[in-house]
């Protein structure tokens, strides 16, 4: 997750609320939806060792520009071109380096109706990122996997990304959403943000930027006896501000950064009071270490929940 700045803020200042209507057809999408898969934590957990071990051969970690991204994205790549996913590469430059966006799209579901998943790739320079973002980033990745694995057929067509720079300002997926035609960003049902969701002290966070995909993540959360707050901690700070600057419909998940967890908020999810949904924010200590397993595992399933859901898998 990128850090609040005056930049961020004049990103997101104006944009335009989404509408009434694409709330109720995700809400509605939400009561028709085949059983979505469990997905398996420990494969989630074999692509952050991955990460790790990319970051760890490469100068201990995978931000823009420097050579641990790129291999992080080949690796995702070689995942979902085995699996049979239609994989793209966009280039763009940003302090003077090359950056890079993975965008994946399952073959078939109507064009016209896209639900589109993404999480940033790229690490800050001090440390690995296995949380930040490599957690979001895995988490995706395998609910992309089990797609294939299932050969799902969903009514609508899935897209997935990862982008690059993010930590930069949300670059990345900035760069895609303004090169994207109207044409094609009307296409757009929603995008779903997934931006740190194994935080080793974590809370439960839900994006309220649409209400209807808002419904189809804590309609997840309930069903499991897990309570659920607003997300205000990332609010502008991620690659769901471009999208919602154009219009689109956005949601996510988020398990907290640098705020301090509370008392009540302990008392509801567990953890330690009065220290950091994530100590290791932005730090070096951002390793494969600095995991929560259930909160890594609850996020995944909520993602597959989410595509299957609204994609009507």
């Amino acid at each position: 997750m990128a850090a609040a700045g005056t930049a961020v803020a004049a990103l997101v200042s104006a944009a335009p609320a989404t509408s009434a209507a694409a709330s109720a057809r995700h809400t509605a999408d939400a009561r028709t939806t085949l059983a979505a898969p469990d997905i398996s934590v420990a494969n989630v957990k074999a692509h952050l060792a991955q990460l790790q071990s990319i970051a760890t051969a490469n100068g201990g970690n995978r931000a823009h520009g420097r050579p641990g991204y790129k291999a992080s994205l080949d690796y995702i790549k070689g995942k979902l071109d085995a699996a049979g996913y239609t994989t793209t590469v966009q280039q763009f430059t940003s302090g003077g380096a090359t950056g890079y966006n993975l965008i994946a799209d399952w073959p078939g579901g109507d064009a016209n109706n896209v639900v589109f998943s993404g999480a940033h790739l790229d690490s800050v320079t001090a440390g690995p990122g296995i949380n930040d973002n490599g957690s979001g980033s895995a988490g995706i990745l395998e609910t992309a996997l089990t797609v294939a694995r299932q050969g799902a057929k969903p009514t609508k067509h899935l897209r997935f990304a990862w982008w690059g720079a993010e930590e930069r300002g949300m670059v990345g997926s900035t760069y895609y959403i303004n090169n994207l035609p109207s044409s094609e960003r009307a296409k757009i049902d929603g995008y779903l943000n997934f931006d740190m969701i194994g935080s080793p002290n974590p809370g439960y966070f839900v994006y309220d930027d649409d209400a209807g995909i808002e419904s189809v993540f804590k309609a997840f959360f309930s069903a499991k006896g897990v309570p659920t707050e607003i997300e205000t901690e990332g609010d502008g700070r991620s690659d769901h501000a471009p999208f919602k600057n154009k219009g689109i419909p956005v949601g996510g998940l988020f398990s907290g950064a640098d705020y301090i967890k509370t008392a009540a908020q302990a008392q509801k999810w567990g953890g330690t009071s009065g220290q950091a949904f994530d100590r290791c924010y932005h730090r070096s200590c951002d390793t494969s270490g600095n995991i929560d397993d259930t909160a890594l595992d609850r996020n995944s399933d909520a993602i597959a929940y989410a595509v299957w859901t609204l994609g009507g898998a």
